[in-house]
């Protein structure tokens, strides 16, 4: 449920970037997006007991990790104003094979059959959708997957993060990182935007914000190989809303793409062992524990 959250979210981050690039740079997209972003997430920080409810011992990965993350967001958007959306969605979707590999090799997550077929299925769709050709590569399609390689290693981080933090110190230290990181190249490249841009990136604020927080909840509840080929799920939803949206052509090898990438997800959840409730609520009440310590 929570990476329900998080597919919609991002999808509606997809649309609102396209929009808000044709008349914002980027730097600035991103300063407002953290800084609206704080703003939106002060409501959820002063139920959940104020600031003394985001105190860490780990300020050094915060930072490591946002710092990754701040540079894979930035090629992100610089790729979507040289390749087409559905482009760029999809090459991200290279992600969880830098995920899964990281995850095994660092954080001693288990490679089983139904995770690599889950993964398999799921690049096999994305190529099957994609088509790429075998012609020049395009820039946009080289900074695409160098953002989904720092996307991969941010995801790494955070899972290792939700080992001790909870989603909401994770994502309030990221937007005050990130806002503190993209401070000046956004002062520098400063334009004012028109109500029309206001809208996008205030649209983008709350829903990178909260995308993120869906993430974290649902890292905390399982493996990054679990959850992040769930993920692949955005490319076929992102090719309806290109076609709901701009009329572009959804055939029947995006159909096929998009079955491929579903398959796998299915094979991947039923093989998921089910934690019975009283264990999972003892779980989750260690974890708690161990957050507060």
């Amino acid at each position: 449920m929570w990476m329900a959250g998080w597919l919609a979210l991002m999808l509606i981050v997809a649309i609102a970037g396209r929009e808000s690039t044709r008349e914002v740079n980027v730097f600035q997209i991103m300063e407002v997006r953290t800084t609206l972003g704080f703003l939106m997430l002060y409501p959820l920080l002063h139920a959940s007991g104020g600031f003394s409810a985001i105190r860490t011992s780990r300020a050094l990965q915060h930072v490591a990790r946002n710092l990754i993350h701040y540079c894979a967001q930035l090629g992100w958007f610089f790729a979507l104003t040289l390749i087409p959306l559905g482009q760029v969605v999809a090459i991200e979707f290279t992600m969880p094979i830098w995920t899964a590999i990281l995850a095994a090799s660092f954080l001693g997550e288990r490679m089983t059959f139904a995770k690599i077929t889950a993964v398999v299925l799921g690049v096999i769709g994305v190529i099957v959708i994609v088509r790429p050709s075998t012609g020049e590569i395009n820039p946009g399609q080289l900074i695409a997957l160098a953002a989904a390689v720092g996307f991969g290693i941010s995801v790494i981080m955070m899972k290792s993060l939700t080992r001790t933090e909870s989603a909401l110190t994770i994502i309030f230290w990221m937007l005050v990182i990130q806002s503190a990181v993209g401070f000046v190249p956004a002062l520098y490249v400063w334009r004012w935007p028109t109500a029309y841009a206001w809208g996008w990136m205030a649209v983008i604020a709350f829903c990178g914000t909260f995308s993120h927080y869906c993430m974290a909840r649902a890292m905390h509840y399982a493996d990054a190989t679990v959850v992040l080929p769930m993920d692949f799920l955005r490319v076929p939803l992102t090719a309806t809303a290109g076609w709901l949206l701009y009329s572009e052509r959804l055939d029947l090898l995006t159909v096929l793409g998009a079955g491929l990438i579903l398959t796998g997800n299915l094979l991947n959840l039923k093989a998921m062992p089910q934690i019975p409730a009283p264990a999972r609520a003892s779980t989750g009440a260690r974890r708690k524990i161990s957050a507060n310590e």
